[in-house]
């Protein structure tokens, strides 16, 4: 299906200074300190962060209950007071939402989601069952709290900027080309890990972003061939790889990640970067809006990464 014959994506209002921002914890437990200094850095940065008291529970390696993780995110998304929600950072544990997961709130309270990592599984459900705008990139208790991340994209992407270009300066060019489609993806190991369910990535006409960290090449390799088998690949308009940190064999290795990936994606006549630094990254953290309309351009010595319209709106 032609991504122009789509309907229109759904996007969420713009942030603007007082705003309130709801931080959640889907997935894994987590440091408590460094939860607070992402709330702090929120408020030196105009915001409110707001989080409900049971935030910190822990079950096992959880945030508490799936019952709890999945109330605490319906009770942010249906708040009118509410702009955005924000995770505290990944781990493990946000598919056990999905299968309970009341999908039309987040149509009829279209809000901000911003993350990364587990949180891929969550938002790339979100996207497909309501076609609404959410955003890859820092956490709480991370990036934010760390002041790690990337302004001109948080400022762009938040802000409803027209039209921009993401920060493209360490990426370099797998294979050159040009492309147009809806930016779409996330963390690969959850890309891989919705097929087969009913939360099932749909790839077809995007250019697709994947982005992991501390996974082997041969692992990168296995995951990428598990998509292709699935036919994951075959419509997909242009590749970008993350900064994919510490995916490296232990020990000697003749070969990098990129000759892995040039190798495994050989018979793709599209453009494909690898090194923007989105999700699992050093330092720097990219917001990449998902689902907006984007150009790739990849040239020997340069890569361009255009988002051609607006990911949220002033209203």
């Amino acid at each position: 299906m032609n991504s122009l014959a789509k309907p229109a994506v759904i996007k969420p209002r713009a942030l603007k200074s007082g705003d309130k921002i709801g931080i959640i914890a889907p997935a894994s437990s987590f440091n408590r300190e460094a939860f607070l200094a992402g709330c702090e850095r929120l408020r030196q940065m105009g915001y409110v962060p707001v989080y409900s008291e049971n935030i910190f529970d822990r079950d096992l390696y959880f945030a508490g209950t799936g019952e709890r993780r999945l109330h605490e995110l319906e009770s942010m998304m249906v708040r009118d007071d509410i702009a955005a929600v924000i995770g505290v950072r990944g781990g493990y544990g946000s598919n056990y939402l999905l299968p309970g997961l009341k999908f039309d709130l987040f149509a009829k309270h279209p809000k901000i989601l911003l993350g990364c990592s587990d949180l891929t599984s969550l938002f790339t459900a979100i996207y497909h069952r309501n076609n609404l705008v959410t955003f890859h990139g820092p956490m709480a208790a991370k990036d934010i709290a760390g002041g790690t991340f990337e302004a001109s994209s948080w400022t762009n992407a938040f802000q409803a900027a027209a039209g921009w270009d993401i920060p493209m300066d360490r990426v370099e060019t797998i294979r050159t080309g040009r492309a147009r489609g809806r930016l779409y993806g996330g963390c690969l190991s959850l890309l891989a890990a919705s097929l087969g369910t009913p939360f099932e990535i749909q790839t077809d006409d995007t250019i697709l972003f994947v982005e992991d960290v501390g996974e082997k090449p041969y692992q990168i390799d296995r995951m990428l061939m598990h998509l292709k088998l699935a036919g994951k690949l075959e419509a997909v308009r242009g590749f970008i790889f993350g900064e994919m940190l510490d995916c490296v064999q232990p020990g000697k290795q003749e070969y990098t990640l990129q000759q892995v990936i040039a190798r495994l994606l050989s018979e793709y006549r599209v453009p494909i970067v690898y090194g923007l630094r989105s999700g699992h990254v050093s330092g720097g953290n990219i917001t990449l809006p998902m689902g907006v309309e984007a150009e790739l351009i990849a040239e020997e010595s340069t890569a361009q990464l255009k988002i051609l319209e607006a990911a949220t709106q002033i209203r």
